[in-house]
């Protein structure tokens, strides 16, 4: 996206607004669909119940979605960028420890993105039933989920533009389905009393537990943190206002139709549709599915972005990362699209029906809401140095809160909650083993004093009687200091194989917490014979080392800080440039290795997620021509004491 055009988006204006609603709300807006159905369930219909239900939704959105996330959490953002690998990535310098945070609630995040689809799709097709009650859209749900997921890999940027107008319709006709419906049972706005929610609660049977379905209206709130960098603060702010009035109004609306019915049983029919004129039922039905593809659509492309922070930050396997359109932050991960097809997929076919699913939505996201209070007291206690009574106040009220929804939410765990927490607790798994093997793979990197060779870094250079390897050599290091080098390559530089070279180049890539920064940095260490580069990438900047190099030598050249012509007396003369060398050292596990049995486990997923993800080279996007792969023995804890005896 144009710097101008992502301004423009991020300034309050009219199409912000309207690409707001698009992208933002396409979650917490397509529940009331479910939520209210979710509520009443198979209970007789009673005042105190729909009073008490309306209620819960009312402070829920008001204290959930509307204090934590829409007023204080969207403060939290890492320079216009919002979402929990974001906010790690803002405290992750002063306490790396809180990575745990991040884990679980990036996995259950992305848990979650594998159920959304299927309710919010299903839950919309379902009104079929209401012409024809026999119809089974098992298989109409998964051919629009087949053809979204489908779709992906051409970017969302053609039907981008068409997402606000409907969003704006499906608000719009939320707001007058349910005014139809209050005008004629004003009583029912009584719901905003808090009473009737504290009554629900504490004096109604089995009234605290229908808390895990109030929970589903407020399901899209982390998302909506986590697509902050698309529109800005401004624009959520504002647009939530018509928003949350919209899905009042409709939640309202659907009680006021519940009340008609007290002493009753709902006995499957759905709320939403019941509020709808007959004449109107078939278009209803067609823009709740439009709405329900843009919010799958908002999720798996939350996905995506999530994945790629992941990558950046160390707690996901390099992948492969597409870019479909020239707009900003969109982007296709094709592994990541197969895995959630095929999460969702699983999904459909084995709860079938909504009702079903609503038992297991919920309860992975709860935990990921949890996490973001952790990580967003200690950012306003640390980061903003806000008043530590105010900041321990936020902590205690929201983790009282949330962990009433947790614990109402383990009552779905025998009922399909266990299958979000399943895949969670996989993606997880994949996000702790990848850190943990980062870390022991430390322990083993050796640096040495990079001018202790500066003599034999000239002498080979100079050397003719070693076969030239290349004009320019580079390396790719992870040496923190100008002064470092890991011992490694200067193994292969002098032993492997003498690489004698014009130039010598090391190249060092900090991920720093600015999501989108690109800055590079060049120091001579030898004139004429040894530079290093250091390049700053925000963590959702693809590393495209080979093109930002050519950047580098491009400028250097226009600015005569170096002489690229070839060394070689017959090229020179006619002032050709020499050519560049990549040598990248892969790691593998040696055998003459003793670790814990913990450790050992750890590293065995890891290079077994390492033959299922992206080489070195193409994780940073070089140039397969000019790449020499070098394989290096990993010896994390050499085996000791090994005694063997001569004989003769």
């Amino acid at each position: 996206m144009p710097v101008a055009k992502s301004h423009q988006i991020h300034k309050l204006s009219f199409a912000g607004l309207l690409i707001t609603l698009g992208i933002i709300y396409g979650d917490i807006g397509t529940s009331p669909l479910y939520v209210m159905k979710a509520i009443i369930g198979q209970s007789v219909i009673t005042e105190e119940l729909v009073l008490g239900g309306l209620s819960c939704v009312f402070w829920t959105l008001t204290l959930q979605t509307t204090f934590k996330y829409v007023f204080i959490t969207l403060r939290a953002d890492n320079k216009g960028e919002g979402g929990i690998f974001s906010l790690f990535a803002l405290i992750r310098r002063r306490n790396p420890k809180l990575i745990w945070a991040a884990i679980i609630g990036g996995g259950m995040l992305l848990a979650d993105g594998m159920i959304t689809p299927p309710i919010s799709v299903s839950s919309a097709i379902e009104g079929l039933q209401i012409f024809k009650p026999e119809l089974n859209t098992v298989p109409i749900v998964i051919a629009i989920i087949s053809a979204l997921f489908l779709f992906q890999k051409f970017g969302a940027k053609a039907v981008g533009n068409f997402f606000g107008p409907i969003m704006f319709i499906w608000f719009a006709m939320l707001a007058v389905l349910g005014f139809n419906e209050v005008v004629q049972n004003p009583f029912i706005l009584e719901a905003i009393n808090p009473y009737y929610a504290y009554n629900l609660l504490c004096h109604h049977p089995g009234g605290f537990w229908l808390l895990g379905a109030v929970f589903l209206c407020t399901t899209g709130a982390e998302a909506l943190y986590s697509d902050l960098g698309h529109c800005g603060r401004a624009n959520i702010r504002i647009s939530w206002i018509f928003v949350k009035s919209a899905l009042i109004i409709n939640y309202m609306g659907q009680g006021a139709w519940i009340l008609k019915h007290n002493g009753q049983v709902l006995d499957g029919l759905n709320p939403f549709y019941q509020i709808m004129p007959p004449w109107f039922l078939i278009y209803g039905i067609g823009i709740a599915t439009l709405a329900a593809i843009i919010a799958s659509q908002a999720m798996i492309s939350g996905s995506y972005t999530l994945i790629s922070e992941a990558i950046r930050l160390n707690l996901w396997p390099k992948v492969k990362i597409n870019y479909p359109t020239l707009t900003k932050g969109q982007l296709y991960i094709p592994s990541i699209n197969w895995v959630l097809f095929m999460g969702c997929i699983g999904v459909i076919l084995y709860f079938r029906h909504s009702e079903e699913m609503e038992a297991a939505y919920g309860l992975a996201i709860s935990l990921t809401m949890l996490m973001t209070t952790v990580l967003l007291t200690y950012y306003l206690k640390s980061i903003k140095k806000l008043n530590r009574v105010l900041v321990y106040t936020f902590f205690f009220v929201f983790l009282f809160i949330e962990g009433a929804f947790l614990i109402a939410n383990l009552e779905k765990f025998s009922k399909g909650g266990y299958v979000t927490l399943v895949i969670g607790g996989a993606l997880m798994t994949v996000m702790y083993v990848w850190y943990q093997a980062r870390k022991i793979k430390n322990r083993l990197t050796e640096f040495v004093r990079l001018e202790e060779y500066f003599p034999l870094i000239k002498e080979l250079s100079r050397d003719t009687s070693v076969n030239k390897y290349a004009t320019h050599v580079v390396y790719l290091t992870s040496a923190d200091s100008i002064k470092d080098i890991e011992s490694k390559v200067i193994y292969s530089i002098f032993q492997k194989q003498p690489k004698r070279a014009d130039i010598y180049w090391l190249l060092h890539i900090d991920v720093v917490d600015e999501p989108y920064a690109m800055e590079y940095k060049v120091n001579t260490i030898l004139p004429d014979d040894l530079i290093r580069v250091d390049f700053k990438l925000g963590f959702r900047v693809e590393p495209r080392v080979n093109l930002f190099f050519r950047k580098v030598v491009e400028d250097m050249v226009q600015n005569k800080e170096v002489d690229f012509t070839s060394r070689y007396t017959s090229l020179s003369k006619r002032n050709l440039i020499g050519d560049f060398k990549f040598v990248v050292l892969e790691k593998h596990l040696s055998h003459d290795n003793d670790l814990p049995w913990k450790e050992q486990f750890i590293m065995d997923i890891y290079f077994i997620l390492r033959k299922m993800s992206l080489s070195e080279t193409s994780a940073f996007g070089l140039d397969t021509s000019t790449v020499t792969v070098e394989k290096v023995p990993l010896v994390i804890s050499p085996v000791e004491g090994v005694t063997l005896k001569r004989i003769h």
